[in-house]
C-alpha cells in the first residue's frame, strides 16, 4: 500500500510540472519534464523494493532467500542420520500387531545371507534371516512364534519400491545405506559393514578395482551401489574400456554368468562376494574393497515408531553374548567365509541424529 501511494503522489507531482511548463513551449519544457519522468521511474522500484523487504536492506532480503540452498546428502555419515532408539509404540507396531504377523522383505538368493537350504528344512535362512526373527521377537513378545514372520523374497531393485507401495512392513536384505534411497526410504542405524569389492575367475588377469578391468565384461545387480559406481567410474576409476554389462535382478545372476563365461568379472559388496566365492572353487574376491558400506534395516518414510524400535532392538542384538546374538550369527553364518580378522567381524558403532 505505501508503494502504490508513492506512485500517485510522485505521478501528480509530475503532472503540476507539465501543466505549469505550457507556455514554455518547445525543447526546454520537455527536457524538464523527461528528467523528471527518468527520476520518477529510478526512484519507484527502490520504493517498492524498501516496502517488501524493509528500509534498511531494500531488495536484497528477497534476493537473499532466493540463494539460500538446503544441504546436500554426505555419502559418509548418512548412516548416522537414523533417529534415535525409543520402545514407543506408534500406529505402524500397532497395524503389525493387529495384523498379527510381521512382512519382511528378504533374498532367497544370497548364500549365508538370505537363501533356501536345501540341506535343511528347506526354509529360508542365513544372517538377515536371523536378524528379522530377533526383529519380530521383540515385537511380539511372548506371543511370538516363527509363523509370525512372512518372507517375500524379492529381487535387488524392488527393494525399495516394495517398500513405498507398503507391500512389507520392511527389507532386510543386504541393503546398503545411501543418500539415494535415503530419500525415498526410512533406514535403522547399521547392523553390518562392508564394501565393494571384485569377484572373478581365480585364472583371470584381473586383480581389483582397477587398470586390470581394460576391456573386461563386468557384472552387477540392478538398483545396486556397484552399479552406480561402475556407470560413475568408467572412464575414470576404471578403464573406458570397461564393458559394464546389462545389469541382471539379483546377484547371483552374476555369478551365473561368470560360470558361463558371459561375464570376466562381478562387482558387489564384498561380504555377498565372499559368499559366492563358497559357493563356487572356481572364483575369488580380487583385490581390496574399494569403498566403506553399510547395511541398514530399511522402511516406509512414514513408520518413525518402527524406525525408533528397530534401532533399540539392535542395541541389545548387537551386543548379546547369547546364542540369538550378533556375533552368534556371524560365527555361523558369515566366519567361514569371511574370517575372524574381517572388518566385518564387529557390528559397527550407531550414531544417529
Amino acid at each position: 500500500m505505501r508503494a502504490r501511494s508513492d506512485f500517485f503522489r510522485r505521478l501528480s507531482a509530475v503532472r503540476r510540472v507539465r501543466a505549469g511548463l505550457r507556455g514554455w513551449g518547445g525543447v526546454g519544457a520537455m527536457a524538464v519534464v523527461c528528467v523528471l519522468a527518468v527520476a520518477f521511474v529510478l526512484l519507484l522500484p527502490l520504493t517498492q523494493s524498501r516496502g517488501e523487504a524493509g528500509a534498511d536492506l531494500g531488495g536484497q532480503r528477497a534476493v537473499q532467500g532466493i540463494q539460500a540452498k538446503a544441504p546436500t546428502c554426505d555419502e559418509s555419515t548418512i548412516q548416522d542420520q537414523s533417529p534415535a532408539p525409543s520402545d514407543a509404540e506408534g500406529s505402524s507396531i500397532s497395524a503389525i500387531k493387529e495384523r498379527g504377523h510381521l512382512d519382511v522383505g528378504v533374498d532367497q538368493n544370497s548364500y549365508r545371507w538370505g537363501y533356501l537350504n536345501p540341506n535343511s528344512s528347506g526354509e529360508l535362512e542365513g544372517f538377515d534371516i536371523d536378524l528379522v526373527h530377533a526383529i519380530a521377537k521383540n515385537i511380539f513378545g511372548s506371543s511370538y512364534s516363527a509363523d509370525k514372520v512372512r518372507l517375500l523374497a524379492i529381487p535387488t531393485d524392488q527393494r525399495v519400491p516394495a517398500l513405498q507401495k507398503k507391500r512389507v512392513d520392511m527389507v532386510v536384505r543386504t541393503m546398503t545405506i545411501t543418500c539415494d534411497r535415503a530419500e525415498q526410504v526410512a533406514f535403522s542405524a547399521p547392523y553390518f559393514v562392508t564394501g565393494q569389492q571384485v569377484l572373478a575367475p581365480k585364472v583371470s588377469t584381473i586383480k581389483g578395482y582397477d587398470d586390470t578391468l581394460a576391456h573386461k565384461r563386468v557384472c552387477s545387480a540392478k538398483g545396486s551401489t556397484a552399479n552406480k559406481h561402475l556407470v560413475v567410474d568408467k572412464g575414470n576409476k576404471i578403464p573406458a574400456t570397461v564393458d559394464v554389462l546389462k545389469a541382471v535382478p539379483n546377484q547371483l545372476d552374476c555369478l551365473v554368468q561368470l560360470q558361463l563365461g558371459t561375464a570376466d568379472a562381478v562387482v558387489t559388496d564384498g561380504a555377498l562376494a565372499a559368499s559366492q566365492a563358497a559357493q563356487d572353487p572356481t572364483v575369488e574376491l580380487k583385490g581390496s574393497p574399494f569403498t566403506t558400506e553399510y547395511y541398514g534395516v530399511a522402511m516406509n518414510k512414514d513408520a518413525t515408531d518402527l524406525v525408533q524400535r528397530v534401532n533399540r532392538i539392535l542395541e541389545s542384538y548387537r551386543t548379546s553374548t547369547g546364542a540369538d546374538g550378533w556375533h552368534a550369527s556371524y560365527t555361523k553364518w558369515l566366519l567361514p567365509t569371511l574370517g575372524k580378522d574381517s572388518t566385518s567381524a564387529d557390528p559397527p558403532t550407531p550414531h544417529y541424529k
